[in-house]
């Protein structure tokens, strides 16, 4: 017969095991705790400066705002107070250089250690330095509803609004577009990690005009970039926006012609570099009023629009457009077929070039349904299926 033989120290830890041991008695060695590492802050690009508390908003406070808005509220019963703040971070301006931005910081007030979602909002074109998010002028506006609701939200101001209210905002510039609202929800996770806010992992993305073209774009820097944003994210809602700028001022040129006769018998596609110097700002003004509208006190930079004057399509493409890629992470497109604003073409556009690029079902086109779905009009539909959609997927609410 044959015997197996065990090693000395392999038969005293089978029978240590097996409580066969003299010392089995013994307890076993405590565990010391694991201290999880201390948040790290950005250097550069992202950089968390200061915070700044701005107030609580209680929930009657919004409501009354929403009943002041009437017909034109959001349209949403608020659960938490908030706890609002402006946080300053480092970012780059149109030209990439460092420059000093700020945004705000919407905590829905709730039971000690309870996660929330995060929801980055992009804000639509603003005219005044006092519409900016972190100025809370309107405590009906969305950025603070959505916190009421249950998310974390964090809107940056963008370049150009806030405390960089002196320097040009980079207006439909996707590199600088995106990099305030990257650079800021960094900013916005460390500051939370050294106040012990806590989130759940869960990043939403929405914005209607101006805010669904800066959301697309960050939507396309992130997936491009390595940053945790990355994988957190969930969903993407866009709304309106001029993803594909250059059809976008294609069909706002279009509109020039049948509005401004004078000037009209001048633009066409092709030929804008022709133009002598005062029909070419008169152009310029022109567009950016149909943009924009007037009583405007923000540096708007008018890079874009110089661009597609002088018929410099490769310019836009590679600084403005941000609608020829294959998301990863769903995306949901808003639009309505009569808006004058951003002609509904742009999505349609964005659509199709995704799904050519192999987004397939990832990529949806959803229209609005107002009577008729101009720009304004489809606003609140657009909200609507913004909490429809988001409240079907998100978490601790």
């Amino acid at each position: 017969m044959k015997y197996t033989i065990f090693p000395a120290a392999a038969l005293a830890l089978l029978l240590a095991a097996c409580g066969g041991g003299g010392d089995s008695a013994k307890d076993p060695a405590p565990v010391a705790a694991v201290t999880p590492p201390a948040p790290l802050n950005a250097e550069g690009r992202g950089q968390f400066i200061g915070a700044d508390r701005l107030k609580t908003i209680t929930p009657a406070e919004i409501r009354a705002a929403l009943a002041q808005a009437g017909d034109a509220a959001f349209l949403a019963t608020p659960r938490y107070a908030v706890d609002a703040w402006r946080v300053t971070y480092l970012t780059v301006d149109g030209a990439g250089r460092p420059i000093q931005a700020s945004g705000f910081v919407g905590i829905p007030q709730k039971p000690a250690n309870a996660p929330s979602p995060v929801l980055g909002y992009q804000h639509a074109t603003i005219k005044t330095q006092a519409d900016a998010p972190s100025s809370i002028t309107d405590l009906g506006e969305p950025h603070v509803v959505l916190a009421s609701l249950g998310y974390i939200v964090e809107a940056a101001d963008y370049v150009g609004y806030g405390v960089s209210a002196t320097a040009p905002h980079p207006y439909l510039m996707s590199a600088p577009s995106a990099a305030a609202v990257v650079d800021f929800l960094t900013a916005a996770k460390y500051w939370r990690e050294t106040q012990k806010v806590q989130d759940n992992k869960q990043l939403f993305l929405t914005g209607y005009s101006e805010g669904g073209y800066v959301t697309v774009a960050t939507h396309r820097a992130l997936q491009a970039g390595t940053s945790t944003h990355r994988d957190e994210l969930v969903r993407v809602i866009a709304g309106a926006g001029p993803y594909d700028v250059q059809a976008a001022l294609d069909q706002l040129l279009a509109i020039m012609r049948q509005d401004y006769a004078p000037l009209g018998q001048l633009l066409n596609p092709g030929f804008l570099r022709l133009l002598g110097a005062a029909d070419r700002k008169h152009a310029r003004d022109l567009l950016l009023f149909l943009l924009v509208g007037d009583a405007v006190n923000v540096n708007f930079s008018p890079t874009f629009l110089d661009n597609y004057l002088n018929d410099d399509t490769a310019a836009i493409a590679a600084s403005s457009s941000v609608y020829d890629w294959a998301p990863q992470v769903p995306l949901d497109l808003f639009h309505g077929r009569d808006d004058r604003t951003v002609p509904f073409v742009s999505a349609v556009n964005t659509l199709r070039a995704m799904q050519a690029r192999g987004a397939g079902n990832r990529v949806t086109l959803t229209e609005c349904v107002a009577q008729p779905a101009g720009h304004s009009q489809c606003v609140l539909p657009y909200w609507r299926f913004v909490l429809e959609r988001f409240g079907s997927l998100a978490r601790d609410l």
